[in-house]
């Protein structure tokens, strides 16, 4: 299979592009000039210098959510680098004389909105708030369906909290090492979470079933509520976490609306993956965590 990446050099993205090529695929990674070079790709930083058929896309591209405060310049360019990407993509799939078969889109459990529910959300599940991650991915979503036109195959992969050496948990790292860990805000709200490798399987699970197609959560099936989370990592680490962020300092960091991602949370779960006979690696919590400690 000749797969076209992009966010190639992202977190998930270098390890899906790692997993492709060991397994024998081919992958051109559409980056941008400023991206490191990856080991092992054909690269290009324009569509129109493709050449030769693919037969997949996995758009991974975007720039990270909670990176910075959500000012309007930074919320500009989180919908500018997903929405702009995804329309070039589809009207580059819809130009060509024989489009690829599938497209394994990127999305987030946002899309359900960031709020706290002990509601179980599954893929059927509506909204439960509408705020600027909820319409983000909403609006990240709905310019991938468009590539049905053209008779590609679309799945949307809501992706939760992932887990691995890098990512959400490379942040925390450090203030857990020092023993400065602890839950945020009351420690109630969910934190629907994946590990790495589960992350990338399913996306290789979602290229190879031609039967499947939609939404789905790539979350682990048993979520965590913040406190446990945190005590699990800290428990990984062989650190206490006894030092709590209260919602004020996490507001003071990222402001009141990127705020509510480490504040709030939903009860996320994978069904539909699960029904299609996908296998977890990492099923539970403190096995993910402890493989992560164990990589570095």
């Amino acid at each position: 299979m000749r797969v076209l990446v992009t966010g190639a050099s992202g977190f998930i993205g270098t390890a899906l592009c790692r997993a492709l090529l060991k397994r024998g695929d081919q992958v051109v990674s559409w980056v941008h000039q400023s991206e490191p070079e990856v080991a092992g790709l054909e690269r290009i930083d324009q569509l129109d210098h493709l050449e030769g058929a693919i037969d997949a896309v996995v758009n991974l591209a975007g720039a990270p959510i909670a990176d910075a405060r959500w000012s309007d310049a930074r919320k500009a360019l989180l919908l500018s680098s997903r929405i702009e990407t995804t329309q070039a993509l589809v009207a580059w799939m819809a130009q060509q004389s024989t489009p690829p078969k599938t497209l394994v889109s990127g999305s987030a459990i946002g899309f359900y909105g960031a709020c706290t529910s002990d509601e179980r959300v599954t893929e059927q599940s509506a909204p439960l708030c509408r705020d600027f991650s909820a319409r983000l991915c909403q609006q990240w979503e709905a310019e991938a369906l468009k590539a049905e036109a053209a008779g590609v195959r679309v799945c949307l992969v809501r992706t939760g909290i992932v887990l691995g050496k890098g990512g959400a948990l490379a942040k925390m790292r450090l203030p857990f090492l020092m023993g400065g860990g602890g839950p945020i805000a009351s420690g109630k709200q969910w934190m629907p979470w994946i590990h790495l490798q589960d992350e990338v399987d399913a996306i290789l699970h979602l290229l190879d079933r031609d039967d499947l197609s939609g939404a789905f959560n790539l979350t682990a099936p048993d979520p965590a509520r913040n406190s446990a989370f945190v005590r699990a990592y800290a428990e990984s680490l062989k650190r206490p976490a006894f030092m709590p962020m209260p919602s004020f300092a996490v507001g003071l960091m990222l402001g009141s609306e990127a705020s509510a991602l480490l504040t709030e949370g939903l009860r996320v779960v994978p069904q539909r993956l699960e029904e299609s006979g996908f296998q977890f690696t990492y099923p539970i919590l403190e096995n993910a965590l402890l493989a992560v400690a164990k990589s570095y």
